[in-house]
C-alpha cells in the first residue's frame, strides 16, 4: 500500500487494488482536425504530447489529429535511430 507502480500489474487482484494517479492539464477549445504539421497544433496539445513522451519515456512518432487518415503528423521517423 502506498507503492507507486510504473507498470500494469499482471494479476487481476493486483489490478483491482491499484488506484490511478490523475494529472490535470489545460485543454483547448478549437479542433485539431485538419492539422497536418506540428505548427498547426494548439500549444496545449503540444504540451499534452510532450507530457505523454515524458511519462512513457519514449518519443512519439505519429500524432493523429482526427479520424481522417490524412490528418496525421509525422513527428519523427519511427524507423530512425
Amino acid at each position: 500500500m502506498g507503492e507507486v507502480l510504473d507498470y500494469f500489474p499482471s494479476h487481476a487482484a493486483d489490478q483491482a487494488a491499484v488506484e490511478p494517479i490523475y494529472e490535470e492539464m489545460e485543454g483547448w477549445s478549437g479542433t485539431t482536425a485538419g492539422a497536418c504539421s506540428w505548427a498547426d497544433l494548439p500549444a496545449q496539445a503540444i504540451g499534452h504530447i510532450q507530457r505523454v513522451q515524458e511519462l512513457i519515456e519514449t518519443p512519439v512518432a505519429l500524432v493523429s489529429t482526427s479520424p481522417e487518415r490524412e490528418d496525421t503528423i509525422l513527428v519523427r521517423d519511427p524507423f530512425a535511430d
